[in-house]
This record gives C-alpha cells, structure tokens and sequence, in this order.
C-alpha cells in the first residue's frame, strides 16, 4: 500500500496542540470532570485521546486489508490497555477520568486501505502530542516513566502505519512536538 500524500498534513488550519484524530461533537460548554490540577488535566485529555483511537481503530479495522489485521490488533491492544492503566491512574488521586464520546467526527473520509493508513498515523501522531503533554506536566516519576512509554509506543505505531503506507521518513526526530 502506498500513499500519493503525506498522511500528516492537516485538512484544516489547527492550532500544534489540537487534534486531527476522531473529535467527539463540538461542544460549547467545557467538561466539568477535567481536572483543575495540570498534571491530571494532562493526563485526563491523554485518556480522551486514547478513547479516540480506540474509536478510530474501528474504522481502520473496516477499511484494512487483511495484511494489516496484526497491525490493527496490536494498536487496539495497546491502546485499550493504555486507556485503562491512565484511567487507573487518574482515579486513584480521586479524579474523574473522561467518557467516551457518543460518537466521533472522523478528520477525513475512510474508505479504502490508505484512507485507514493515514488514519491510524494521525490518531497516533495525536496521541503522542497527548502523551508528550502529559510528560510535561508530570509531578511525579510513575508519571513521566507512564508518559514516556506511552509517547514511544505511539510514536513506534506511527512509524510502522508509515512503513505500510510507503510514507518517508516513517520516524520524526521528536514525537508528539510540532
């Protein structure tokens, strides 16, 4: 499978921290449950991100071949598992952790194998910016540890999308940076 365009590229002007990767339905009134400490309010849209993925990951298991299956698998995975370790971590300072949205606003039509492609670059390149968010505001070394590996899986599942795709060069020197 290979890609005619970079599947980073935005389909809209967005500020480096917004999110290109399935946004829940735009609301008007902020979440109450998110955190007024930074670093749980890192965390907590770290968790967002995460449920996003999740979500996306479906419309990229519909629309990959199935030389992709492994590939789509493992992600769901680690994202699952990631979700619930953050989520985890959030309720045990007594903090809320987001919901998952009722639904998702794709950034882009996904229809065929590269759409789903550059679908799942985006929602990692996303959650690396999630989770290099989160590093920056840790207070605490189970934090940034958490943090740290969560961006390097990320970034590590965006450079195989990458691979697939045909995309050069599949890693960036600084993942989840603008």
């Amino acid at each position: 499978m290979t890609s005619p365009t970079s599947p980073t590229s935005p389909t809209s002007t967005t500020s480096p921290t917004s999110t290109t990767s399935p946004e829940p339905a735009p609301s008007n009134t902020p979440n109450p449950d998110r955190p007024s400490d930074a670093a749980a309010a890192a965390l907590f849209d770290a968790v967002a991100a995460e449920h996003a993925a999740i979500y996306g990951y479906g419309m990229v298991s519909a629309h990959s071949s199935p030389d992709e299956n492994e590939l789509v698998s493992a992600a769901f995975a680690e994202h699952r598992e990631r979700r619930e370790a953050a989520i985890a971590m959030l309720t045990g300072r007594s903090a809320k952790a987001p919901l998952p949205a009722a639904g998702y606003q794709l950034p882009m039509p996904v229809n065929n194998p590269i759409d789903a492609g550059n679908l799942a670059v985006r929602m990692e390149n996303d959650c690396a910016v999630a989770w290099r968010a989160a590093i920056e505001q840790a207070s605490s070394e189970q934090d940034r540890t958490f943090g740290v590996t969560a961006l390097t899986e990320s970034a590590l599942a965006a450079a195989r999308w990458k691979k697939v795709l045909g995309v050069q060069p599949v890693t960036v020197p600084f993942p989840g940076g603008s």
